[in-house]
């Protein structure tokens, strides 16, 4: 992660009294110039367990793009159509990950039957456990 460098701290903070009105700008007085700064500058809002920021710049092209990944608590808070889509999608991987249990306990299964040796259909296999057999 890169740090941000003092010239460009001040820089924001010039830029942002620049948008001001000049009197409203110049009647900022030392310390809160230096609060400004502090302002800007906080990285609180960078706390992630997880941040990765990869940028991808393509030959032949001007631009770079960068793609955001991010994990962490999310402290902001959500309005009721972001609430409800978490939602659908807490039970859709809740789901996924149910249906990926299930089917690795049916796996599990016919390989436990198989190395039994029931057979309950005669002359019908799903080649799972010849392929198993195989790798050992």
């Amino acid at each position: 992660m890169t740090r941000i460098k003092k010239s460009d701290e001040n820089s924001k903070v010039k830029q942002l009294l620049s948008s001001m009105e000049k009197p409203v700008a110049d009647s900022f007085t030392y310390q809160q110039r230096k609060a400004l700064k502090k302002s800007i500058t906080t990285q609180d809002w960078r706390s992630h367990n997880v941040d990765l920021r990869p940028t991808l710049a393509l030959p032949f092209l001007p631009w770079s793009f960068y793609i955001v990944f991010l994990i962490g608590i999310n402290r902001r808070g959500l309005l009721p159509a972001e609430r409800f889509i978490a939602f659908t999608m807490f039970l859709l991987v809740i789901f996924i990950i149910g249906l990926l249990i299930i089917g690795c306990f049916f796996v599990l299964i016919y390989l436990f039957k198989s190395w039994l040796g029931i057979d309950l259909f005669p002359n019908l296999s799903l080649g799972i456990w010849g392929e198993f057999k195989s790798y050992f």
